[in-house]
């Protein structure tokens, strides 16, 4: 609907339509419609002859574009026409250059490059506008839709000629552009020509630069050309070669007036727009705001019922470890991987979670549960034991082992990444993993796993270095930190002993290099292909 009343020249219908729209585009984020709008709201100020309003519209639609291309170009372009219409010349020059750079339309580069020429006529720097004209005259085809263009170029170019000092080459020019704007039925750029003709024979024959005048002043009014009116007004008014000279002076007066008034007037209208458009977006916030807090209190009013279900859900995770467990006891070299992380699993949830369970359930006997502050107490410490519950279910969850496995390594190890630790991993995409068999995956995924909660228990490291590699026969894991070490007599005292284990599952090995105070490597190697095949359960745990 903007769209339509912009084309129709209902240009305050067409903001508002404009604004409400941005509005809208704003609640989807939909930055691409949103920059569009801002720059045809942009337009409507400068049609409005608000250059300073226009300026500061396109400015804020360059945070929505995301890339350089036709908006950018068309931003720069307005930025152009603004600072040319403010006398500010060379701020001109540098948008028109940037847009003409940026338009991958050859017609609407040559656009922005013959306004580069127009302000080089402003700035009465004629050689440099012949030389931008002259050099884009092979670049204008013949066809329709550049006949309009080359209308331009050849005006500009004859009148850049006549301001030069070659008055005949340019007034066969101006005539010719002209000419060709008539049989296009440019009415618009005729304007410019009868204007020009009018400045040309304004120093040798006043009765025929009055009749250009007139020509350009009765078209512009037929249009609604406002700017292009006063300047018809002030050559007729400065040739002082009419007996209607003083209904002319009389005429631009009240038409300057008028417009003066009438642009005022679109401004306080549109800084109105603008204010209750942020108003009412203001006023939708805090009604979401709102809605979000009472949607909040409910949820807190539920956590009591909730604590409960944490609590089925911590005993059903240990009851599924310990199912796992007495399945797979039958193997020695199971019995042992699997009861070692049952032990670590049980001592956290132990450490970490039966201490608290029995703190909350004391809490709620013996505080009244209807204080305010009693309630965020609770809320507070139930929060936190269901947080440890996820983690410790995270951290034995299944691992995928297709196609997303290098993604999945990568999250696990981006989980002991701190302000205070960086955790590095390089060639992790470089290893086949597509030839990897499922259980070596499971094993690698657990290996690093035990590696890092090692590291994040008793290293103190800031930086873990973890580098993979192969060859035809094995995939190598060097694993490096800069902690304080321990005795290698200790290795087993820290639960690494699950590695070896693990490794031995799937006919691997790995060799330990550490010094107190000198931080902790590990190699490892696990071959790609093995003769017998390993149960995927092995590696599970």
């Amino acid at each position: 609907m903007a769209i339509e009343n912009i084309d129709k020249q209902n240009f305050n219908t067409a903001f508002y339509q404009f604004n409400k729209s941005k509005r809208l585009y704003e609640t989807i984020k939909d930055s691409a419609n949103i920059s569009y709008i801002l720059i045809r709201i942009a337009e409507i100020h400068q049609i409005n002859g608000d250059y300073y309003g226009s300026k500061e519209i396109v400015t804020e639609a360059l945070p929505y574009i995301k890339k350089k291309g036709v908006y950018t170009a068309s931003v720069n372009n307005m930025l152009g026409v603004a600072d040319k219409e403010l006398s500010l010349y060379d701020d001109a020059l540098f948008y028109y250059k940037l847009a003409a750079n940026e338009h991958t339309d050859p017609l609407l580069k040559l656009g922005s490059i013959q306004n580069m020429a127009a302000v080089y006529i402003q700035q009465k720097k004629y050689d440099k506008a012949i030389f931008i004209l002259d050099s884009v005259s092979n670049k204008i085809s013949e066809n329709k839709t550049q006949l309009k263009s080359k209308a331009t170029r050849l005006d500009n170019l004859g009148y850049a000629y006549f301001k030069n000092g070659m008055a005949e080459k340019g007034l066969h020019l101006m005539n010719e552009g002209l000419q060709i704007r008539k049989e296009t039925n440019d009415n618009y750029g005729s304007i410019e020509s009868y204007l020009h003709l009018a400045d040309y024979y304004s120093k040798i024959d006043l009765q025929k630069s009055d009749e250009h005048a007139l020509a350009a002043y009765n078209v512009a009014t037929k249009l609604n050309s406002v700017d292009e009116r006063l300047e018809a007004l002030q050559i007729l008014i400065s040739n002082d070669n009419s007996p209607k000279i003083n209904q002319y002076t009389q005429h631009y007066f009240s038409l300057n007036d008028s417009i003066i008034k009438v642009r005022n007037k679109f401004k306080n209208k549109s800084a109105k727009i603008k204010y209750d458009s942020q108003k009412e977006k203001d006023e939708n916030e805090k009604l979401r705001l709102e809605k979000a807090e009472n949607q909040l209190a409910l949820q807190r009013d539920k956590y009591l019922k909730i604590v409960f279900g944490i609590i089925s859900a911590f005993l059903l995770v240990l009851i599924a470890i310990l199912v796992r467990y007495f399945k797979n006891k039958n193997k020695a070299i199971e019995f042992k991987t699997s009861y070692n992380t049952e032990t670590r699993i049980a001592k956290k949830i132990h450490d970490e979670l039966a201490n608290d369970v029995f703190n909350v359930i004391a809490f709620t006997e013996s505080q009244p549960l209807s204080a305010e502050t009693t309630k965020e107490n609770l809320l507070q410490k139930l929060d936190d034991i269901y947080s440890r519950v996820r983690g410790i279910s995270k951290e034995n969850n299944s691992i995928d082992t297709g196609l997303d496995f290098t993604q999945s390594i990568k999250e696990m190890l981006s989980t002991y990444q701190t302000k205070e630790r960086n955790v590095m991993v390089t060639n992790l995409e470089s290893v086949e993993w597509e030839v990897i068999d499922e259980v070596k995956k499971i094993t690698i995924s657990r290996i690093l796993q035990e590696l890092m909660v090692n590291m994040k228990k008793h290293s103190q490291a800031n930086l873990v270095v973890i580098k993979f590699d192969s060859d035809a026969k094995s995939i190598f894991i060097n694993y490096m930190d800069n902690g304080i070490g321990c005795e290698k007599t200790k290795i087993a005292k820290n639960g690494l002993q699950n590695i070896e284990s693990r490794l031995n599952a799937i006919k691997g090995n790995i060799e330990f290099d550490t010094e107190p105070d000198k931080g902790f490597r590990a190699k490892i190697e696990i071959p790609k292909h093995t003769q017998s095949k390993v149960k995927k359960i092995a590696a599970a745990f």
